[in-house]
This record gives C-alpha cells, sequence and structure tokens, in this order.
C-alpha cells in the first residue's frame, strides 16, 4: 500500500453550476504535526481521483494539478452532475452539498515518499522533497490551521450564498484508517528521533490477529445493519425503499469482500507461523533469557560524548584508592545504568586464566570500553587520522616482529657469447618495533573525584588525552626527535635534511612542491599514498591565497584539512613553529610501519608520593633525592594513562619535507 501522507492546499474559489473547485496546493510552513511537501518536488498524473475522507469507494469527482510556483500547486477539482438516480448521485450531490454549507471544511493530497528524498526538520517534522499525489480528497478536519477556502459561486437556482469556508489539510485519522489509508509519519508526535520513512504516521501497525478481529467486528456491524433493515421491512410487512435498499447491497457487499480479506489475512497467518523460528531454552540457559528472546529485548546505547565513559570509570577506581571491589560499588551507586562500567570492573576483580570460558566476555568489554577513549584521543592526533575521511593509513603491525626489508637493489648486465656473468648482490635489513610507551600522570583532589559531575568527568578525561595527544603529535613528526633505544621511536622526519623554501609567492610555492615530489620520484617511490602534514598557520595561508584571476590559488584546503596538490592533507596544531614557520611534511602512508595496541591502561592511586613535574628526575634505579608530594597527605588523587605505541619508515625516503615554509605569509 503506498504511504498516505498531505499537502498544503489553499482554494481559492469553487464553481457551484459546474461543480468546480479551484485553488492552489502549498506548503511554505509546516503543518500542525510539523511536515512540509516541497511544492516543486510533486510528480502528479494528467488527473487524480477526488475521494471522499480518503476513501477509495467513495471516488465523487476528478482533480487535475497545473505547475508547481513559488506560493503552491495550482489546482481544480471538479463533481459530475449525475442524472441518473442512484448511490453515485446520492453520493456526488452529498459531498457537494457538504462543501457548499460548510459541513465538510477542508481538502487534502494522498502521496507517497520517492526515493527516500526527505529532510528530518528541528522540531521532529519532515520535509518531503520528492513525492508522488495519488490522490486529491474532501475532509472535514483540517492540519494547517492558515490553509482555507475564500469564496464559491453559489448557483442562479437560489442555493446558498457565498461564504468562507475553511479548509485543508485532514486530520481525520479515524476515516482514513477505516478506509485502510496510512500516513507517512518518520517520527512519532513529541518524540525527536532518527527519521525513519517506513513507520507509519498517525496510527500504528497492528498484527493480523488485531486486523482479523477489526474485520470481524466490521462484518458483524453489516450484518447487524442488514438484520436491522429486513426487521424494520418485516414489521411494516414493505419491501424495502431506496435508501434501505442501498443499506442492504452496500451491507450485503462489504460481508463479502471482508470475508475475502479475512481468508487472505489467515493465509498469510499461516505462512508466517510456518517461516517462525521456535525459541527453545539452551542448555544451562535461564527462563528469563527465553522469555526475553520470545519477547525481544529493548538495547539502549549510551548517549555520553566520547571518552566520559571511560573517565567515569577512571573516576570510581580513583575514588576507590584503586580498590577495584569498592571501585564497583562505587559505580553501581553513582551510575547505575551503565552496565559496561560494571562488567569492567567485576572482570578486574577475579583474576581471569586463558582456559577460563568466561574469560573472553569481561575482557571484550574493556576493548569496547576502552575504544570510548580512543573515539575521543584518536581523531585528534595526527596517527588518528591516518586511514579515515580518504586519508592513507600507515602499515599495522605487531610489536616484536622481526620485517624484512630489502635496502638495495642489485644490478644486470649485458653479457657476450663465452663471457662470464658478473655476480651482483643486494642489501637487507630487519626492522623490529619494540615495546614503547607513551605515559602521563594526572593528580587531582579527592574533592574534585568524590563529588563529580559531568564537567568533572570530562576534565579527568580532557587532563589523561591532551598529554597524550601532544605527546605522540609532536614526535611523530618533529626532526629533532631522535630516537632513544628502548624508551622511544625517532620521528619520521629525523635524519633527513629538509628543502630550503623557495619564498612565500604561489611560483615559490610551486617550486618548493617540484623539490619535494622530486626526492620521492627519484627514490623510485610514487606518491600515490602520499599524505601532507602541516601547520594551522600554514594551511590558513594557503587557503587565502589567490592567482592573479582572484580565484583560490589552491581550492581544496581549508584550515581543517582538505587536499593540496591532488593528495590529503593532516592540520595539526603540534607541528613546530619558529618565527612564524614550520615543516611542510609529505609521507608516503604506505613506507611507514605503526605498532599501536589501540588500549589505554588506567591506574590510580591515594597512597604514592609524587615529583610535581613534568621532567621528573627520580629513577628507581638512580635514587635520586627529591622532593616528593605524597597523595595521601594532601587529600589527592593520582591517575596514570599509558599506552604502548611505536613508529618507524620502512625507507628513508618515504618522507621529504620543506624545513622552514612560510607559505603565504608576508615577509616580517
Amino acid at each position: 500500500m503506498n504511504k498516505v501522507a498531505y499537502s498544503l492546499l489553499e482554494v481559492k474559489s469553487f464553481d457551484d453550476g459546474q461543480r468546480v473547485i479551484r485553488g492552489i496546493a502549498t506548503s511554505p510552513t509546516p503543518d500542525r504535526v510539523g511536515d512540509i511537501i516541497d511544492p516543486f518536488g510533486v510528480v502528479v498524473a494528467a488527473d487524480i481521483p477526488l475521494f471522499l475522507y480518503h476513501d477509495s469507494e467513495k471516488t465523487v469527482g476528478r482533480a487535475v494539478f497545473g505547475k508547481p510556483t513559488a506560493k503552491g500547486i495550482p489546482f481544480e477539482a471538479q463533481l459530475p452532475l449525475v442524472a441518473e438516480a442512484g448511490a453515485l448521485k446520492d453520493r456526488v450531490d452529498e459531498a457537494w452539498a457538504m462543501v457548499r454549507h460548510g459541513l465538510i471544511k477542508a481538502v487534502s493530497v494522498g502521496f507517497r515518499l520517492l526515493d527516500d528524498a526527505y529532510e528530518a526538520l528541528k522540531g521532529g517534522g519532515i520535509k518531503y522533497l520528492k513525492t508522488e499525489v495519488l490522490e486529491l480528497s474532501l475532509v472535514p478536519v483540517p492540519a494547517q490551521p492558515d490553509a482555507v477556502i475564500t469564496s464559491f459561486k453559489a448557483m442562479a437556482d437560489g442555493q446558498s450564498s457565498p461564504e468562507a469556508i475553511r479548509t485543508l489539510k485532514s486530520l481525520d485519522t479515524q476515516s482514513r484508517a477505516a478506509s485502510g489509508a496510512r500516513v507517512a509519519r518518520l517520527t512519532p508526535p513529541g518524540v525527536s528521533g532518527k527519521a525513519n520513512p517506513e513507520t507509519p504516521k498517525g496510527i500504528s501497525m497492528k498484527t493480523i490477529q488485531e486486523q482479523i478481529a477489526d474485520f470481524t467486528a466490521k462484518r458483524k456491524a453489516a450484518e447487524d445493519t442488514i438484520a436491522t433493515v429486513m426487521t424494520k421491512s418485516g414489521e411494516q410487512l414493505t419491501t424495502l425503499d431506496e435508501h434501505d435498499s442501498e443499506a442492504f447491497d452496500n451491507a450485503q457487499a462489504d460481508i463479502a469482500s471482508i470475508d475475502q480479506h479475512i481468508a487472505r489475512l489467515k493465509a498469510a497467518e499461516a505462512i508466517m507461523v510456518a517461516k517462525a523460528t521456535p525459541i527453545t531454552t539452551a542448555a544451562g540457559a535461564s527462563q528469563a533469557a527465553a522469555s526475553d528472546a520470545r519477547g525481544g529485548v529493548i538495547s539502549i546505547k549510551s548517549n555520553l560524548p566520547p571518552g566520559i565513559e571511560f573517565a567515569r570509570y577512571a573516576m570510581c577506581l580513583a575514588t576507590a584508592r584503586g580498590n577495584t571491589s569498592q571501585a564497583l560499588e562505587i559505580a553501581k551507586n553513582r551510575y547505575p545504568d551503565e552496565a559496561r562500567i560494571h562488567t569492567v570492573l567485576k572482570a578486574a576483580v577475579a583474576a581471569g586464566t586463558t582456559t577460563d570460558a568466561t574469560w573472553a566476555a569481561p575482557l571484550a568489554d574493556y576493548q569496547r570500553f576502552s575504544g570510548d577513549f580512543i573515539e575521543y584521543l584518536r581523531p585528534k592526533t595526527i596517527l588518528g587520522r591516518f586511514g579515515t575521511n580518504g586519508i592513507p593509513d600507515l602499515v599495522h603491525v605487531p610489536f616484536m616482529i622481526k620485517v624484512g626489508g630489502q635496502t638495495s637493489g642489485g644490478a644486470g648486465y649485458w653479457v657476450g657469447q663465452g663471457a662470464p656473468k658478473p655476480l651482483t648482490k643486494f642489501d637487507f635489513a630487519d626492522v623490529t618495533l619494540a615495546f614503547t610507551k607513551v605515559a602521563n600522570i594526572a593528580v587531582i583532589t579527592e574533592e574534585l573525584a568524590r563529588f563529580s559531575s559531568p564537567s568533572a568527568e570530562a576534565r579527568v578525561r580532557d587532563a589523561l588525552s591532551a598529554a597524550l595527544i601532544e605527546r605522540m603529535d609532536i614526535d611523530f613528526i618533529d626532526p629533532a626527535k631522535a630516537a632513544v633505544a628502548g624508551v622511544s621511536p625517532a620521528s619520521i622526519t629525523n635524519g633527513l635534511t629538509g628543502i630550503t623554501t623557495a619564498g612565500n609567492e604561489v611560483a615559490d610555492i610551486a617550486t618548493d612542491v617540484r623539490k619535494v615530489f622530486t626526492e620521492f620520484l627519484n627514490a623510485n617511490i610514487s606518491p600515490t599514498n602520499g599524505v601532507w602534514i602541516m601547520s594551522g598557520l600554514n594551511a590558513l595561508a594557503l587557503s587565502q591565497m589567490v592567482n592573479t584571476l582572484g580565484n583560490p590559488a589552491f581550492p581544496g584546503l581549508t584550515l581543517n584539512g582538505g587536499t593540496f596538490q591532488g593528495l590529503p592533507v593532516i592540520v595539526s596544531q603540534y607541528v613546530p613553529i619558529s618565527s612564524g614557520a614550520s615543516p611542510v611534511i609529505l609521507v608516503d602512508a604506505s613506507e611507514v610501519y605503526l605498532a599501536d595496541d589501540g588500549q589505554v591502561v588506567i591506574d590510580a592511586s591515594r597512597e604514592a608520593s609524587l615529583q610535581m613535574l613534568d621532567n621528573p628526575t627520580n629513577n628507581s634505579a638512580t635514587g635520586t633525592a627529591t622532593t616528593m608530594v605524597s597523595m595521601f597527605q594532601t587529600n589527592s588523587i593520582a591517575i596514570r594513562a599509558e599506552r604502548f605505541v611505536n613508529w618507524q619508515k620502512r625507507r628513508a625516503a618515504a618522507v621529504a619535507y620543506v624545513a622552514a615554509a612560510k607559505w603565504g605569509q608576508p615577509e616580517a
């Protein structure tokens, strides 16, 4: 069945002599349910039926639509002058009389959505962008309060004088439901949510059993009509008059039609029963689980901002002084609906083994849970943007494995007849990405942890992530960052000689870019998977440069990234800037190894003593005496975050960069 909804119609006049109604179909403002139909997206046949109450069995005329305008769609509807006596004449005359006397004060259109073309509006309504109008109807109740029939022309035989008649969109839900018509409702009234064009609007879908019951009741009503008519005839000992004959015939036709439809419903029900999969209680499963399986389980997703769930876990752990059993009770009391936090803390209470059949379930929850923190962290890092939004990904490898690599190629030779063949050699080297970690410790007061609010949770989240973001971004690209054995990797630019910039103008930038690409091509590396990394200062200046015609010189680039010279751009605030100049880096993503466990490990302590410095000198090996601050004494809690990550270039030529670019910036 086609979906039915209603557009805004403003009827200007109707001709009583010819029974013609003329007007305009418009929807410039939302109706009472917040919906709009775009008149320029309406597709309609040359002429369409005019119904009464959207009932296809009560056709009373035909309607024609004109071209859409900014105000709406012109239309003309005509009810015929039926000469022959009978049900048709009575129905059309009755419809016309109700319009003329103001008993029916509205008209509306039935349509179906085309190509899923719709927009969800702010207030929960829908703007239908492309529709097919199937019928125009006379209905009693308008949904659009400002749509009116302004006038009509009375007949010369003394029938009603001109009068204003209100019109438009019908909310006559019961009439529509009785006729089987539906309204396309994308979101339930008063409930905001994602638009779903398959959800009926106005009425809800009934089960087959409910439909059978409804039609059985309708059949009973038709039988009662026949009984009433025949009882009246028997009491008066007369044959049926015209009105009773029509009522009898209509009721008899309804019964026949309903019987056929009930038979179809029962056949459809039998097919559905045959296809249904029986629900059984698996061994060891509870009766409640079986009941849930039969009745369906409603799953509720968390709408927390990214990182907040992880921060709540950290706050509970910190408040419990690292005691996971107490942390679990705190989480249950403070966040009773956060099941994943409870699961993670439960998993931390008991020891897990590889032979424990239930070990994987709590571990999986922790992976999803810390992924909530990674979701907040990674998109803000240079590393996290590789492999997203059309940016090529780095080559992911596990920790502590050897990856064989070739550092030089052999040579081939022409050899004469009977001459010895020269030897050649190849150079190989292994690449191993060891465990290295980036970590930080955030100290918060006990009051902040104990009396936490969403803002406090966000503070913890931000404190944990900001340091990791800064450290990884800086050390990934800073040419001055050298490798520290067993501690941290070198940056991808370390050890390379940067290209000296030719200048700041468009021609100078073209020269610099050509030199960068030349380094790639000379090393037989195609820049197909190349990615630019630059500072926001350079990205902003480039995006604002214009050519001699006044057009953007680099139209694909914005302050937030985009493309430059046909390759994607990552913009980072952590690209080092000195006197306004910063490196512009081109890296072949397919030539860089990345080992990353994707997890953030959290620990908390109230008993620790810390150096409150970003460059602590105490060391478990040297034992240097320094001033320490007791977390217990100062009512503070230390929260430590760690993440294991390492990277290394496959080839030295996989990266080239302009050393100190001030592209597009004015000279100092």
